[in-house]
């Protein structure tokens, strides 16, 4: 009986912390996404922080007290709804396969200068080919140029060269060359680039919540 009691207690403060949980404005969220292969590509080529597989990320805006999630997702920069976005991709107990990353003590104004920067992005089309400073965004693009803004133009998170090949593999994975061969375009490797699992890893944040099960590599 105090066995099953200690359990239930257990299941009833992880529960409370769940739903009492409450991100501020500026947080950045990392989902695990599914949306097939390209996300699973995207998974592959770069390790998310606590070795988790991460494919996309949006930065927390809380306008007249309702909290929205600003993201780049086909066909643009949006906001979006927190319950929509958390209820995107969920684990197998149905929770939001969603960690939070928050910046390390800024003053208030460097923020002010990012959402600012980031509400002044909604409308721009989305970067489906991954290629840096094209007039598009793509999700990891995007909460660079916006944190690069607020930074007074000098990067907060960086750019890396970009690989669209797996780990120790020489040939590009196959499903970035059918990608790319649909959009009739060559693959961007090696040009400069950046994805949610490399901004997790940031000296920048650090990783306070989980929503629920991100899968790992």
């Amino acid at each position: 009986m105090k066995s099953l009691f200690s359990f239930l207690l257990i299941v009833f403060t992880l529960s409370a912390c769940q739903t009492s949980f409450k991100p501020q404005q500026g947080d950045l969220l990392f989902q695990d996404l599914d949306c097939g292969a390209t996300c699973d590509a995207i998974e592959k080529v770069t390790e998310g922080a606590l070795n988790k597989n991460i494919s996309h990320i949006g930065v927390v805006v809380i306008e007249n007290n309702e909290r929205f999630v600003l993201e780049a997702i086909p066909p643009k920069v949006k906001l979006t709804p927190i319950d929509s976005f958390l209820n995107r991709s969920v684990d197998e107990n149905g929770n939001p396969k969603v960690m939070v990353g928050r910046i390390y003590s800024r003053d208030v104004k460097f923020m002010q200068r990012a959402l600012y920067t980031a509400k002044n992005k909604v409308g721009i089309t989305y970067d489906d080919a991954f290629i840096y400073r094209n007039g598009k965004y793509y999700c990891s693009e995007l909460i660079y140029d916006v944190f690069k803004s607020a930074n007074y133009g000098r990067a907060f998170f960086e750019l890396q060269p970009m690989t669209f090949k797996a780990p120790r593999d020489t040939a590009f994975m196959p499903a970035w060359a059918a990608y790319y061969a649909e959009l009739e375009q060559e693959i961007p490797e090696g040009q400069p680039g950046i994805n949610p699992a490399l901004i997790s890893q940031s000296e920048h944040l650090k990783i306070i919540h989980h929503y629920g099960m991100l899968s790992e590599k």
